[in-house]
Order: structure tokens, then C-alpha cells, then sequence
């Protein structure tokens, strides 16, 4: 009879993802273990459409804000807020993938400073 205690298996890593969506204005998170879900596909999906989108109001908000445009003050308004909304959802998806990157460790910090830089 062993005197070892049994091995209790380890949990999951757990990752918290920020979602391209809220609800009642609060931000919604998915907790996951790394694998690709239906729910992680989803918010994929939408992060790509928010993306598209913002290219799309940036090309149409362009011309409208030359010198030569001849809008005005609602026009102006309403074309802040599509762009305010579509800087929104970018910062949003920034901060979301940003936080999925794995952190630099003390190695990488001494492999970056073993690099030849041109300086001397």
C-alpha cells in the first residue's frame, strides 16, 4: 500500500476574454479554457464585422469633413457619433486581444537586451 497521496488533477487555465458586446451598458466577459467555442467563434465574428465597419464610416466620414464639404451642424453631429461608435467597438477590440497576449517574462527581457542594437 502506497503512503503517497492520490494526485488530484489540475484545472483548466482559465482565460477571460472581453466581448464585443454589453449588456444594460456593462461589459460582458467569456471565461474559457483557451479552446475555440461557439461563443469565442461568435465574438470573433462580430470583432470582425465592428472592424469592417469602422473602414466603412471612415472612407464615408472622410470627404464629408474637407474643407470643400459644405455640411451642417447635424450632419457634422451625426457623423462624430458614427465615428465616436466605431472608435469605440476598435479600442474595445484592442483591448480584448491585448489582454489575450501572454506577458513578457524576465527571459525575454534578456534576450532583447543581448540583441545588437547599432549603438555603441
Amino acid at each position: 500500500m502506497s503512503t503517497q497521496p492520490e494526485s488530484t488533477p489540475t484545472p483548466a487555465p482559465r482565460h477571460l476574454r472581453l466581448l464585443p458586446w454589453s449588456n444594460d451598458g456593462k461589459r460582458a466577459h467569456l471565461v474559457t479554457d483557451g479552446t475555440r467555442s461557439f461563443l469565442s467563434q461568435l465574438a470573433d465574428t462580430i470583432e470582425e464585422q465592428q472592424i469592417q465597419t469602422a473602414a466603412v464610416i471612415v472612407s464615408l466620414a472622410r470627404p464629408m469633413v474637407e474643407d470643400t464639404a459644405d455640411l451642417g451642424k447635424d450632419e457634422l453631429r451625426w457623423v462624430a457619433r458614427r465615428l465616436i461608435e466605431s472608435l469605440t467597438d476598435v479600442l474595445n477590440i484592442a483591448e480584448s486581444r491585448g489582454q489575450r497576449l501572454p506577458g513578457y517574462t524576465d527571459e525575454d527581457d534578456d534576450a532583447a537586451d543581448d540583441e545588437p542594437d547599432g549603438t555603441d
